[in-house]
């Protein structure tokens, strides 16, 4: 079933309310009182709508294998876990919750027990409550529908910022986000919850165990040192030139033939390969010093789920497959297979064994206000690429479809972007009726 974008915010709302309900009964139980246990001052628990409309979005073919549908729920949903656990600890300086004491657990953000749960209640949502849901929605006339959404989403933003700015001790600064934040509280007061002036006080009393984390600041003089924005950056042209040059050499040793293996028009960049070296030493980097098997499982794991997710995300955005693996045993749908899920792991302990020192260490000596220069002037270039591309693509899709070039840019691709380049750059496109299929 497809979502629209209205049937999503709605979802989310749902998901993010029953989330909160769920998070806060529990947590009555446990302190014989009630105790709101989401960040924002509404009843809402962002987390669990986040991760249903996750698993909407992006898992909606495994619908019919439970086996399936219940691993890329767990993995996701703990992914999305996992993140929320860094970015709040680094937006409240503190853990907002430690499953440290459980087993199996990393770092105390996730454990196997809630992984599983989170499987379990993904499979549920996906294969039940999500059109149940959904039908419910759409008994409400369309225009209520769109306005009153419209309005939950506006009041969850300024809920947003006003949690932010209380946490950061802002509020002097955004008058009117405080006011609209006093009403927003006052209809929390109804379930009990009085949460909006007393925030800090409120996490201490949920959460006793936050862990309250000292930050080393970076030496001033040392460019992009330890895992900063600039240094993600860099390592994402690096590991996109270097993918594109491992593939390319991939298929000349087993296909024989030397071809273009780029995701964009300039230049030789996987995209793909960019982004998992540059995710990859985001998310393991606390985990580097960690055994060669951890750091292979959680590579073969994350790199799966991510190379999963992007097919189904180019598909979804661009109507375009960029790879199919159709035709090597042990694959899902095409999109991922065992074998190149090995291969993520052993990519992830070479990468942080091996090479990110070194590279790292390359990258830090560069001097600070070229490599500041440097990496903005990349970013532009590489963000006028990705769109350059996209509509080189889609324009490459139209001609084969006879769609004549009316508007200025058709013709600019028509004239720069023929067939007989965009066939060199995907030489192996080819039609599948309704997409062009391209094995990138």
């Amino acid at each position: 079933m497809s979502y629209s974008f209205y049937d999503l915010i709605g979802l989310f709302f749902i998901y993010s309310v029953l989330g909160w309900i769920l998070e806060t009964s529990v947590a009555a139980v446990k302190k014989k009182k009630f105790v709101n246990r989401g960040f924002f001052n509404g009843p809402v628990c962002t987390l669990y709508g986040t991760a249903a409309i996750l698993m909407a979005v992006f898992l909606g073919e495994l619908k019919n294998s439970i086996l399936f549908l219940f691993l890329g729920c767990m993995i996701l949903a703990t992914i999305t876990e996992w993140l929320a656990g860094h970015a709040l600890c680094r937006m409240g300086h503190g853990k907002w919750w430690d499953y440290s004491g459980k087993r199996w657990n990393m770092d105390g953000y996730i454990c196997l027990e809630y992984s599983v749960l989170w499987g379990i209640l993904g499979v549920l949502s996906m294969k039940y409550l999500n059109d149940f849901f959904t039908e419910v929605l759409h008994l409400i006339p369309i225009v209520p529908r769109k306005i009153t959404l419209l309005v939950l989403l506006a009041l969850f933003l300024v809920d947003g910022l006003g949690s932010y700015a209380i946490m950061h001790h802002l509020t002097k600064k955004m008058p009117a986000i405080l006011a609209m934040n006093d009403q927003i509280d006052a209809f929390t007061k109804r379930l009990g919850v009085r949460i909006y002036r007393h925030l800090e006080r409120r996490v201490e009393k949920a959460y006793p165990n936050v862990q309250h984390e000292t930050q080393t600041a970076a030496k001033p003089e040392v460019f992009a040192q330890g895992c900063s924005f600039y240094k993600l950056v860099l390592l994402f042209f690096i590991g996109a030139f270097l993918g594109d040059l491992v593939e390319t050499v991939f298929c000349r040793i087993t296909a024989g033939v030397w071809m273009s293996r780029s995701s964009v028009v300039w230049g030789p960049f996987s995209i793909v390969w960019g982004l998992a070296i540059s995710l990859a030493t985001w998310f393991l980097y606390n985990y580097r010093e960690r055994s060669d098997g951890f750091l292979f499982f959680f590579g073969t794991f994350l790199g799966g789920a991510y190379e999963y997710l992007c097919s189904v995300f180019t598909e979804l955005v661009f109507g375009q497959v960029f790879w199919d693996y159709s035709e090597i045993p042990f694959n899902l749908g095409g999109r991922i297979n065992l074998l190149y899920c090995f291969f993520w792991g052993i990519a992830a302990v070479v990468w942080l064994k091996k090479l990110y020192p070194f590279v790292s260490g390359l990258i830090e000596k560069i001097p600070a206000n070229a490599g500041k220069i440097v990496t903005w002037v990349l970013i532009v270039f590489m963000i006028c690429n990705v769109v350059v591309s996209a509509m080189a693509l889609e324009r490459y899709s139209e001609r084969e479809y006879g769609v004549p070039a009316e508007h200025t840019w058709q013709q600019f691709m028509d004239e720069h972007y023929d067939d007989q380049k965009m066939n060199r750059i995907y030489p192996n496109a080819a039609s599948t009726g309704d997409k062009t299929v391209t094995d990138q």
